[in-house]
């Protein structure tokens, strides 16, 4: 007899948003398979996929509150004993040091889980400290940068509009491998395609030949950290040769001229030996781009993570501004979501905001109520009033995930009280006094409420849970409910606190009910393979939330760190080893290797450099060397390959599990090594704070 049933969800493993078709009997998963039928993903799938299945059936994954012993191990407690502990240990904290001495971090799956983003703002706000960390300050921060003070909200970040256009530049970014980034495209490879199908180009600038790089129509090195260079030289040459044309953008734009004051000493022959670009090649990349019927230059992590992310963000954007592909069909548009996060923050009041305080001991500035990541170890390290004494992570790592991971190590161990909220004891919550492990994935209903706000075509889809939750156990939104109930003592009930008096998806129905397609959450449940909305659309000038409801191309922030750029364009060209960063399809920040379906085959974690740089230092292929930088040093085997460009070196992200005290058994058989050993959590982005992982000056030495 065959007990099969049949589930459509949406995968919540990375911004792809692909439709899931999963055959179960009830209590296992039986296949997980591509939903032909999704309107927006149309069948494709990635191979992490079908890690859900893994995550969900995890001998590891903790299934009941965990206490640290004093002997350091650990053991199960009740739900209520856990929630009066960690309540009492927060509160311990704060009454001793005041309420600045807690700080909190949020990791990448926050934004993937529907519950965690509905109920973790208000959590946040209850703990009253000014020290809230995420992710953000070590991925994307700059595209908030640049979304806030050039359009007056730092969620309206421009999107490619990957399906129409005729000329694709993408700088420092392998969707190919991260399925989109900030550009939301379940089936890239097939949407990158299309644009050559239809005549068009793709042309990429990294310092790797990636999975992309080889689709792409032409490919160029570029020397890490020096994007920004490459785009003021583009920028150049467009007013140079006459090939400014704003379009419609014209009559709602300000600072054109200014523009090209700055772009003046730019030109390509100069910036030429910084980026390891031919002059004459810039000049006919810039000339490409305007001449194309419709053009979008897109820029990812290698642009954002490295020490000028802000001007080259803020750059990308002028250079679709300036070409009139900014708000336009196959330019850089804005998705029009059935849950319009920027409507409803903007409702609120909640536009954005910077510099309203800073870090205690390095002066980084807050940006939307957060502070740099980089600047959480020396918190917790450097003595005095207002030092980090405690910590709550929520689905968060950031020993592997933030600059100078020994560093914060250290740190953790000093602290006087830590809570996570996580279903792994990892590299990060091994140091926790107590975990609180939520229900995850198959077990919860999803919605993307994030990412349907950065997808290149506007779709809808609500997935309910696969799994009912097992006896004993909560999902992330009820924990963090509790959490805050009980941080704020007994009290009435608050008639317009809408967390108290709803659950996820009935605040889900709301927010689509008050969107701009005015969905209801039954229709979208009567519909499980989604429902499409149509595409991008132009929006502005009504759209645009600055004060005079004028694009800014030349803010004044900005403005403010060129002459960090022009030091770099004036001081000799560097010489030595930059290490960049790495990602492949089946790994997903650092949490996804305890999945042996992710992990089997060829190690992945080696250290990739040119022939020629091998060479010089009489280094063999496959032979362990030491990979040394002004906070580290790693060990691990070396690749040599002509697949990236002379000195520099790259580094996956996510590995280094051989940690002590780590109970992730099929990780650490695949341990690997952290990059972020190697990053320094003092070199950061000085106009934004977000972490500098790209351009990491290293050495690499064999064993004697």
């Amino acid at each position: 007899m065959n007990n099969s049933q049949t589930h459509y969800r949406t995968c919540n493993l990375c911004e792809a948003m692909c439709g899931l078709v999963i055959q179960h009997d009830g209590q296992r998963v039986l296949s997980i398979k591509g939903d032909k039928d999704d309107p927006f993903s149309h069948g494709h799938i990635c191979p992490k996929a079908t890690a859900l299945q893994d995550v969900y059936e995890d001998p590891d994954r903790l299934r009941q509150p965990m206490r640290r012993t004093a002997a350091g191990d650990w053991e199960p407690i009740s739900w209520d004993e856990a929630f009066a502990e960690a309540v009492a240990g927060i509160q311990r904290v704060q009454a001793a040091h005041g309420t600045a001495a807690l700080a909190v971090y949020q990791g990448n799956p926050n934004v993937h889980n529907t519950g965690t983003m509905l109920y973790s703002p208000p959590f946040v706000r209850s703990l009253r400290t000014p020290n809230r960390f995420s992710a953000t300050s070590v991925d994307q921060l700059p595209h908030h940068y640049a979304a806030y003070f050039m359009l007056g909200h730092q969620f309206l970040i421009p999107i490619p509009d990957i399906d129409h256009t005729q000329f694709m530049l993408i700088l420092g970014a392998n969707p190919l491998a991260s399925n989109g980034s900030l550009m939301t495209a379940a089936g890239v490879e097939t949407r990158l395609k299309a644009i050559q199908k239809r005549g068009g180009k793709v042309v990429l600038v990294d310092p790797r030949t990636t999975e992309t790089a080889e689709l792409a129509d032409a490919h160029h090195f570029i020397r890490p950290g020096t994007d920004a260079l490459l785009l003021f030289a583009l920028i150049h040459t467009l007013f140079d040769e006459g090939l400014v044309d704003l379009g419609r953008l014209a009559a709602f734009t300000s600072g054109v001229g200014q523009m090209g004051e700055l772009s003046a000493e730019f030109t390509p022959e100069r910036v030429a030996p910084h980026v390891g670009i031919a002059p004459a090649a810039m000049r006919q990349l810039a000339r490409d781009f305007a001449a194309a019927e419709s053009a979008v230059a897109y820029g990812r992590v290698g642009t954002s993570m490295q020490p000028f992310g802000g001007l080259a963000t803020w750059l990308i954007n002028a250079l679709n501004i300036l070409t009139g592909n900014f708000d336009r069909r196959g330019g850089a548009m804005f998705p029009t979501p059935a849950i319009d996060v920027v409507g409803i923050l903007t409702a609120l009041g909640n536009k954005g905001s910077h510099g309203r305080w800073r870090t205690r001991v390095r002066g980084l500035p807050e940006f939307g109520g957060e502070l740099p990541s980089s600047a959480l170890a020396e918190e917790m390290l450097t003595s005095g009033e207002g030092q980090i004494k405690g910590l709550v992570t929520i689905a968060g790592n950031p020993v592997l995930s933030t600059p100078n991971g020994r560093q914060l190590d250290e740190a953790l161990t000093g602290l006087e009280f830590m809570l996570a909220i996580d279903i792994y004891i990892n590299e990060t919550t091994r140091h926790a006094h107590l975990i609180l492990p939520p229900t995850t994935g198959l077990e919860n209903p999803h919605y993307d409420l994030v990412f349907h706000n950065f997808a290149v075509r506007n779709t809808a889809k609500y997935s309910p849970a696969l799994f009912p939750p097992q006896a004993g156990q909560l999902a992330d939104w009820q924990i963090l409910h509790e959490l805050r109930l009980r941080l704020a003592g007994p009290s009435k009930k608050r008639r317009r606190d809408l967390h108290q008096r709803n659950t996820p998806p009935q605040l889900l129905d709301l927010a689509l009910r008050v969107g701009p397609h005015k969905l209801k959450l039954r229709h979208l449940q009567a519909n499980p393979h989604g429902v499409d909305l149509g595409p991008l659309e132009p929006c502005l000038p009504e759209r645009l939330a600055t004060a005079d409801g004028r694009i800014q191309l030349c803010p004044e922030v900005q403005l403010g760190d060129l002459p960090r750029l022009r030091a770099l364009l004036d001081a000799p060209a560097e010489a030595g080893l930059r290490l960049i960063g790495r990602r492949d399809l089946r790994s997903n920040n650092s949490w996804m290797h305890n999945s042996q379906r992710l992990v089997k085959g060829k190690p992945r974690c080696t250290v990739w450099m040119h022939p020629q740089d091998a060479a010089e230092r009489g280094l063999a292929d496959g032979q362990t060397v030491r990979v040394r930088s002004r906070v580290g040093e790693v060990e691990l085997p070396l690749e040599i390959t002509a697949k990236i460009m002379p000195h520099v070196v790259s580094i996956p992200h996510g590995w280094g599990h051989g940690r002590k005290g780590v109970r992730l058994q099929v990780a650490q058989a695949h341990a690997g090594v952290s990059i972020n050993d190697l990053t320094d959590d003092q070199v950061v982005d000085v106009l934004t704070g977000n972490a500098a992982f790209s351009g990491v000056a290293v050495e690499v030495v064999g064993f004697e």
